[in-house]
């Protein structure tokens, strides 16, 4: 099939990138710490880390892990907010040879508890923040060694040991926990492993760019969370790709190295991630913000130097929008502000460009694909209401059920093959029969129609998978737990149109006990679903649609049946 996107590429962007220039994402890393040793590598509530720091400790870190004989491919789970920590971690975690495991730190325990126990990881880096709902997951899991951070503890001597004692004893953000050392588990701190680890010798592994480097879980084609395989060849590909399409918006800037990228999106998300690794392919820094959702403290940290590459969902966009302080910003530095995770809005995009002069661009992607899929092109000032071209060495094809590609203009499922497209789910050979073609497309669930200029508009969710803020949430999983409160009998859930989230939960609810309420409910929902996975609607009923054979028929309920 003619790649008919070809034409419509910006002039100066390749067609193509090459992996191969690089042994790994690891010898990457290497050479940008080595060659910027000196030059800023992240800032984070006006703590300032070199890239030499994070090469000296990142080492520290995988010396640590080194010395504690685990097995060639072992899993480290990393379970961190945007803090300084978590780039030392994930990059010594790398430099090793282990595999990252990146988790949500605001997952439940029964959320947690499935992906470490999935992953057989067997040492974990968590925040203490969060340490209570490990200590009631951690004896059933393969977790060995435990790494306990805390809030200030990369953010200099006296005003990180100020930070940690306001989070721990001023606004109590540490609940209570139990992690006793027991036989066969270690508990350390994060400044101590960094102390060991100094001490110890450090090997550099000799991973080559098939080796795995993230196990990156979502929910796949069903509502089970699994991990997206995703290898060093992977990631240096959707980096290289980022970088090919992002650099005619950036050329006004001049040396790469003064880039400022403004990390707001949690970097355990596949999207923040991919951005946060180009910083270092470019030898740029990271502006770290821990909670976005203080919008006035973000919008405080964007008004204290010029900021270049800003990255987020369409509600972060349009929650920035809606703050009094944020036309106090200096938008005229900024060159690129990203979409993606969800649906962009034309009301949001029309609203940024108004106020920031930087259109707001859309892009697709999903964790099995590195975040990276199709974007539309960076200098473009119109929202286009697509999710653009395919970046540079992707192959995207509409194709039917049986995997046959269909003629242009004709709606299907979109499928896309590439360097950056996983190598398949951990362990899951059965829904790896299903994700791929027959000629080595994935597919994404996601139908589409492509038009004459190689753009792609999504038409149609072929899953039954919801969007709330750019996360995905299957409907099966929130079925299954809800299906276990007390008088509930049976129960569905479906995606509706939300301004703020794109779309938000709404479960139907047959119960056998009269007093069961919408808030019994709802907090049986807090006690065991992560906050974005939790439903804003509720609706009791005598029944539910269903098929001859006696499916739930969730399209109905979404149209009012």
């Amino acid at each position: 099939m003619e790649k008919l996107w070809l034409k419509s590429y910006p002039q100066g962007v390749a067609h193509d990138v090459n992996p191969e220039q690089y042994r790994s994402l690891t010898q990457m890393l290497e050479e940008s710490f080595q060659k910027n040793a000196s030059n800023p590598f992240s800032v984070c509530m006006e703590s300032w880390m070199s890239y030499g720091q994070l090469d000296k400790l990142s080492s520290a870190f995988g010396a640590w892990l080194q010395s504690k004989g685990l097995e060639p491919d072992a899993r480290v789970a990393i379970m961190l907010p945007n803090i300084p920590q978590f780039p030392v971690t994930m990059a010594g975690v790398l430099r090793a040879g282990y595999t990252c495991v990146n988790v949500n730190p605001l997952y439940t325990a029964r959320e947690l508890e499935h992906q470490l126990k999935d992953s057989g990881a067997t040492v974990i880096v968590v925040l203490e923040n969060f340490a209570a709902t490990l200590a009631e997951v951690i004896d059933n899991t393969s977790i060995k060694h435990v790494v306990m951070a805390s809030m200030g503890d990369l953010l200099g001597f006296w005003y990180g040991q100020w930070i940690t004692f306001a989070v721990r004893h001023l606004a109590k953000l540490v609940p209570a926990y139990k992690l006793a050392r027991k036989e066969g588990r270690t508990v350390t701190s994060f400044k101590q492993v960094i102390a060991d680890g100094t001490a110890m010798p450090f090997k550099s592994a000799a991973s080559t760019l098939d080796s795995v480097a993230f196990l990156q879980y979502t929910g796949g084609t069903t509502g089970l969370s699994k991990g997206a395989v995703l290898t060093h060849r992977n990631i240096v590909a959707a980096i290289l790709q980022a970088e090919a399409w992002f650099t005619p918006a950036l050329e006004r800037v001049g040396d790469v190295k003064k880039i400022n990228s403004i990390a707001a999106l949690p970097l355990y998300h596949i999207f923040a991630l991919s951005l946060s690794l180009l910083s270092i392919r470019w030898g740029s820094h990271l502006t770290l913000i821990p909670n976005p959702r203080d919008f006035g403290g973000f919008i405080a940290t964007l008004k204290k130097r010029p900021f270049h590459l800003l990255p987020a969902v369409n509600t972060l966009f349009n929650a920035l929008l809606q703050h009094p302080q944020f036309k106090t910003v200096d938008f005229s530095s900024l060159c690129v502000s990203q979409a993606g995770g969800m649906a962009a809005s034309a009301g949001t995009a029309k609203h940024w460009l108004e106020t920031t002069g930087c259109p707001m661009v859309e892009g697709w992607g999903m964790s099995e694909t590195c975040a990276i899929g199709t974007n539309n092109p960076v200098l473009s000032k119109e929202f286009s209401g697509t999710i653009g071209l395919p970046l540079p060495g992707i192959d995207l094809a509409i194709k039917d059920d049986e995997g046959n590609s269909l003629a242009q203009g004709q709606a299907g499922e979109i499928c896309i093959k590439g360097p950056n497209v996983m190598t398949g789910y951990y362990r899951q050979p059965e829904e790896n029969k299903h994700a791929f073609t027959a000629d080595g497309f994935m597919r994404t669930g996601d139908v589409g129609i492509m038009d004459e200029r190689g753009y792609t508009r999504i038409v149609d969710r072929k899953k039954d998978m919801i969007l709330v803020s750019g996360f995905n949430v299957f409907p099966s999983e929130l079925e299954n737990v809800i299906s276990l409160c007390d008088g509930v009998v049976e129960c569905a859930v479906i995606g509706v149109p939300d301004e703020k989230q794109g779309e938000a939960i709404k479960v139907f609810v047959i119960k056998d006990n009269p007093h069961l309420s919408e808030d019994d409910i709802s907090r049986y929902c807090q006690q065991h679903l992560t906050g974005y996975k939790r439903p804003k609607y509720i609706e009791f009923r005598e029944d539910l649609p269903k098929s001859n054979v006696g499916k739930v028929l969730r399209r109905e309920l979404r149209v009012g049946k």
